[in-house]
């Protein structure tokens, strides 16, 4: 059966994660995961000064830690809310006054400051656009389903596509079949219709491989492939070639 459906991933598939850091370096700021931790503990201290910093931060990774068994053992991601009150659960403190505000923080760090574009994704998409139904199957980490649409939408991107799973709205991540199953519904194509695209093998060829679906692995920014690594169905490195490497799928 032809595809019909495609779907990308977001992080190191549309945008090369951490291109944001030159950026942020060069406006005196911190790196990313310095200014959470940093963010975290004053709000923390500012409220709780007897928490000593060392504890702080403890329970900073002890929430962390929890987050990665959800989103790795699991397959679904905590919002960030919730992620950071698991550690002021270890502090044995409830939310402070600035709650909000160092959630927001969190969120909107990629956005304000985002990272560059994977080169050749835009001319991909816009090969694309009118001969396959385009969607987003996507983790959310730290920034939010809300605040990938808007960096898509930033760039230009935002109108390639007709549909976007995120995890932090669909209850579940990659490999889980729920992904697959709310793309393939938006989408309007059934799993042997569907091909997703990503650079994780673990998340992005298992799972659609599983789905009955095809896999594209993209390795321009990251090759992540290792031994007794899932078979992805196509492999490029560049993105302008994907409109031609899955041109025969399902043939």
């Amino acid at each position: 059966m032809a595809i019909r459906g495609i779907t990308f991933d977001f992080w190191d598939t549309i945008v090369d994660d951490d291109t944001d850091e030159p950026k942020r370096a060069a406006q005196g700021l911190p790196s990313k995961a310095e200014a959470r931790v940093s963010t975290f503990v004053e709000e923390v201290l500012a409220h709780h000064p007897s928490i000593g910093r060392a504890d702080a931060e403890a329970a900073l990774a002890h929430a962390n830690a929890t987050f990665r068994h959800h989103w790795k053992v699991e397959h679904h991601t905590p919002c960030v809310a919730d992620r950071l009150l698991v550690g002021f659960d270890k502090l044995g403190i409830t939310r402070t006054p600035g709650f909000d505000q160092l959630v927001q923080a969190w969120e909107e760090m990629e956005v304000k400051i985002a990272p560059n574009l994977v080169p050749g994704i835009a001319d991909c998409l816009a090969a694309l656009e009118g001969r396959y139904a385009l969607g987003i199957i996507s983790d959310a980490i730290v920034t939010p389903g809300v605040g990938l649409r808007q960096i898509l939408k930033d760039y230009g991107l935002f109108r390639y596509f007709d549909h976007f799973v995120y995890s932090d709205e669909a209850g579940a991540s990659k490999p889980a079949p729920r992904v697959f199953d709310l793309a393939c519904e938006g989408l309007g194509v059934s799993a042997s219709e569907l091909v997703h695209v990503g650079d994780r093998p673990a998340n992005d060829i298992a799972g659609p491989n599983a789905y009955g679906s095809y896999s594209v692995l993209y390795t321009g920014v990251v090759d992540r492939r290792q031994e007794g690594d899932p078979m992805a169905s196509v492999v490029v490195s560049d993105m302008t070639e994907l409109p031609g490497a899955i041109a025969g799928l399902g043939q």
